[in-house]
């Protein structure tokens, strides 16, 4: 699972950003999260061995810019270079999370066209209000692959006029840290629930922090988020045809 984080650093725009995990970490060591800088992995995906092999080998999944987001404005002037770089390594598959779906017809190349094959995009939804003002334009958008993220899942959000045709998948998660707000068990089945319905993979990511279930509340340490929702059982995929 490479990590390519092209630049740091972000600015807050919505609910889901209140406590961004990269402003927790800054703070922990005095860095300013809202300055951007280039990072030196900028070129990772095109560096080479010594004996002229790419570093990053063949069919990986790039997870691209988690510490800051690929669209964000301060970096429209690197950008242009990082889809050479994209397009360069064709052999990859390059993941782009991004809460900046409005910028994105004013952010890809030239030759973009109906989107390069090998980038998936997914757009983050908190909340219903952000829902109905993001996925409207992440649906029109010339993209190949795209898929929906609901995380910090922050209240019950009705996706149902936006998963067909063209979600690939949908991946809900409760939030993280000390100051973490509600997730709700139910908000998750709900939308595990409208995925089924439209034959939509879903994934169930993480509890959160505050998790509640059946009516109590728990406070669930970091170190078992991402396995109490493994253990809930609830993703749903597709094969051949059946849910697996």
């Amino acid at each position: 699972m490479p990590k390519w984080n092209l630049w740091h650093g972000c600015h807050k725009i919505s609910p889901g950003c209140a406590n961004c995990y990269v402003y927790r970490i800054d703070e922990k060591y005095g860095r300013d999260s809202g300055v951007v800088t280039k990072n030196q992995d900028f070129n990772l995906p095109v560096r080479r061995t010594r004996t002229g092999e790419y570093k990053i080998p063949s069919g990986e999944m790039v997870y691209t810019c988690f510490t800051s987001d690929y669209f964000l404005e301060d970096a429209d002037c690197w950008r242009e270079e990082t889809w050479r770089i994209i397009k360069e390594r064709e052999d990859l598959e390059f993941l782009i999370i991004t809460k900046r779906i409005h910028r994105f017809l004013q952010c890809v190349p030239k030759d973009w066209a109906n989107g390069y094959p090998n980038v998936h995009i997914y757009c983050t939804v908190e909340n219903q209000d952000r829902a109905d003002f993001r996925l409207p334009l992440f649906l029109e958008a010339p993209i190949r692959h795209k898929g929906i993220v609901c995380e910090p899942l922050l209240e019950k959000i009705n996706l149902s006029p936006y998963l067909f045709p063209c979600i690939e998948e949908v991946i809900a998660g409760g939030e993280s840290g000390r100051n973490a707000r509600l997730c709700d068990y139910q908000w998750v089945l709900d939308i595990r629930r409208q995925c089924i319905k439209y034959n939509v993979p879903f994934h169930f990511k993480q509890t959160g922090a505050l998790f509640r279930k059946d009516g109590a509340v728990y406070r669930i340490p970091r170190t078992f988020q991402h396995a109490q929702a493994r253990k809930a059982a609830i993703d749903y995929r597709w094969k051949e045809g059946k849910p697996v």
